[in-house]
């Protein structure tokens, strides 16, 4: 169970962290480390949290959903 939740949280942080560096890593690369890494968190982790990680969730469960119908 915690290998399947630890996966959803990374297949949602990977990209995550990804597209908001190749968005703002210019802008914030001129900033000291730990304000990078206060903003990167500020805005992230609820995006992870309350969006994120619910829609990999509901994805997962459509998709397991229409395996586990008989035909």
């Amino acid at each position: 169970m915690k290998l399947l939740v630890s996966l959803k949280i990374w297949v949602v942080i990977y990209p995550s962290i990804t597209l908001f560096y190749w968005l703002f890593g210019e802008t914030l690369s001129a900033m000291p480390l730990y304000q990078r890494t206060f903003i990167l968190t500020i805005l992230l982790v609820p995006w992870i949290v309350f969006a994120g990680v619910p829609f990999v969730d509901s994805v997962i469960k459509r998709v397991s959903t229409k395996t586990d119908k008989p035909e």
